[in-house]
């Protein structure tokens, strides 16, 4: 039985509430579907993933493409780790398949194992500052020099820097995955900095908040706006 039939209330008023926070949010529905779907994975949420796929790849006006699907896994590989994200991968590859999506699909890689590093850092300089990557290489340990190399050769080399889905959006689908972990505080402040650095806006920021509130709850979402009034302040 459905949650309608089970337990009709419930699905009535979780429902108008979504409906409500549509009607706050500017942000576009094809966008809407990207950072929720990010969501999705960052909470764990198998059933609420692969339903909104579902939704998001059916749109008549503003689909998510096959290739949009999969780089919303892969970018979140970086931040939920390949544990978590693997099991999401195969409800894309799932779905993708009963559409009648020939898998694997065209590669989107944008770096070699032989240029990754260098990519990386053209990428993390873009979002974060070479001043401030600089800063990450001279202030690490020898002892731990190695996670600064990860972060830059994997991290935004092998992932960030991927085609497939734009700078910007990769950024706000940042946001909205580590806003959704939870826990990663300090994250989600830079990244509210990096979303500034590549075009994206306080609004932006608040109408990906906005359409979260539904799917990760209150503190989590309000511990994001914490982070966008502190970074990004109204005028």
């Amino acid at each position: 039985m459905s949650t309608t039939e089970t337990d009709p209330e419930f699905a009535q008023y979780t429902a108008a509430f979504v409906d409500e926070t549509l009607l706050q949010a500017s942000i576009s529905t094809h966008d809407r579907f990207i950072v929720q779907l990010g969501a999705t994975v960052a909470v764990g949420a198998q059933s609420a993933f692969r339903d909104l796929l579902g939704t998001a790849l059916d749109d008549a006006e503003s689909p998510v493409s096959p290739v949009e699907a999969k780089e919303i896994v892969y970018q979140a590989v970086a931040y939920v780790g390949s544990a978590r994200a693997s099991d999401f991968l195969e409800i894309v590859n799932e779905s993708l398949a009963a559409r009648g999506v020939e898998l694997p699909l065209p590669g989107q890689s944008t770096s070699t194992p032989e240029d990754r590093l260098e990519r990386g850092r053209e990428v993390q300089a873009t979002i974060v500052g070479a001043e401030r990557l600089d800063a990450m290489y001279a202030n690490a340990t020898p002892d731990t020099l190695h996670f600064q190399r990860f972060l830059t050769g994997n991290c935004f080399g092998d992932t960030v820097g991927r085609a497939g889905l734009d700078l910007r959006t990769r950024e706000l689908l940042t946001f909205a995955v580590l806003v959704a972990l939870g826990g990663a505080d300090a994250q989600v402040k830079g990244h509210v900095a990096g979303n500034l650095a590549v075009g994206n806006t306080r609004q932006d920021l608040l109408d990906v908040l906005t359409v979260l509130v539904p799917l990760i709850g209150y503190p989590r979402t309000l511990n994001g706006l914490t982070a966008a009034n502190e970074g990004a302040p109204a005028a």
